[in-house]
């Protein structure tokens, strides 16, 4: 299983950033995908996944600003963030949900940092 989350960066609060997700090892059409992060000295939490047959689910905190959605074809997931804001900083995972709930096959991530 690789899992390899891209597109990170240093964003001014108020900025944007595309998060994007390579899956491969896995038969992503039949997965939920989710987003999760960790900030420093935080626990992993979800940010948002998506079903097979697109439904969508996202932590409070990022509801009406961040979107998630899937290439099943190109086995990709990809994070779109908007009006991003300090205590979105946290290096960004994709996974699937078992992968979470099993705490395995997590990739390296991708940084966001937010500045205010």
């Amino acid at each position: 299983v690789q899992l390899q989350a891209s597109g990170g960066g240093l964003v001014q609060a108020g900025g944007s950033l595309r998060l994007s997700c390579a899956a491969s090892g896995i038969s992503f059409s039949y997965k939920t995908m989710g987003w999760y992060r960790q900030a420093p000295g935080k626990q992993r939490e979800l940010v948002a996944e998506i079903t097979v047959a697109g439904a969508t689910n996202y932590a409070d905190s990022v509801k009406g600003r961040f979107t998630i959605d899937r290439d099943n074809a190109k086995k990709m997931v990809y994070l779109q963030m908007n009006s991003l804001k300090p205590e979105d900083t946290a290096v960004y995972y994709c996974n699937t949900r078992l992968g979470f709930l099993s705490d395995a096959n997590w990739g390296q991530g991708t940084l966001v940092t937010v500045s205010s």
